[in-house]
């Protein structure tokens, strides 16, 4: 089918029926089996698994996947294989999504996977895989150019205050919607997670970048890097 290259390098096919390929590293067999059988009985193809960072890399070059699914920590070390393998993926097959799975908060690794752009890239916490459908989601978010980021890395940031915090001025609706802006949903998913108007959330959108000084005009994915960013400084 026809694909189109989006700013950012992001490939989208123009047969929006064709299921989403995912490629997944994930040492553990059990949570690797789970996850492929997870993302076929939800209509999408996993055209290849693996258990180390070079197997998954070859894969990614054989397979061109729309995401590839990866454990931030793989053999031999089980440091941070993983991460490294998805940043070079970041940079070698820019038409790839990267939805990194961590067992532990790291914001600072989080923050390196997203350091030049959020298109095409999560970092999601493992027990978030419980959540089906919020899982499923994320991935096929992310292999369509979008972001996905872990609501408790984004709640770890929010409570950092600084002494001039604009974020105080903030409505309790309007930092629900920052949360989910940060998280990488887009207005109409937002508008559907908090069931208001998509015309309501446009209206909080730019409250919120007009009281935290913030361009608005930008793509999802670029509003959450430049959100992540507002709330790390």
């Amino acid at each position: 089918p026809a694909a189109s290259l989006e700013p950012g390098g992001r490939w989208h096919s123009a047969t929006s029926g064709d299921p989403v390929r995912a490629v997944i590293a994930e040492d553990s067999v059990l949570l690797r089996e789970g996850l492929a059988r997870l993302l076929g009985e939800n209509g999408l193809e996993v055209v290849g698994s693996c258990e180390s960072a070079g197997d998954l890399l070859l894969k990614v070059r054989s397979y061109s996947p729309d995401v590839a699914i990866v454990d931030i920590r793989l053999p031999p070390t089980h440091n941070d294989e993983g991460m490294q393998a998805a940043l070079e993926i970041r940079a070698s097959h820019p038409s790839v999504g990267v939805l990194v799975l961590s067992q532990y908060v790291e914001v600072g690794l989080a923050m390196k996977l997203l350091a030049d752009s959020a298109d095409g890239a999560g970092y999601l916490l493992k027990d978030r895989i419980s959540d089906v459908k919020e899982f499923i989601d994320a991935v096929q978010r992310v292999a369509k150019g979008g972001s996905a980021i872990d609501p408790i890395i984004v709640s770890t940031l929010l409570s950092r205050h600084r002494s001039d915090d604009p974020l105080t001025e903030l409505t309790p609706r309007e930092r629900e919607v920052l949360e989910l802006m940060a998280e990488g949903r887009s207005n109409q998913g937002i508008a559907d997670k908090l069931v208001i108007s998509l015309r309501a959330v446009e209206k909080y959108v730019s409250s919120i970048f007009g009281k935290l000084g913030l361009p608005s005009g930008a793509t999802d994915s670029r509003r959450v890097l430049a959100v992540l960013l507002y709330l790390r400084a």
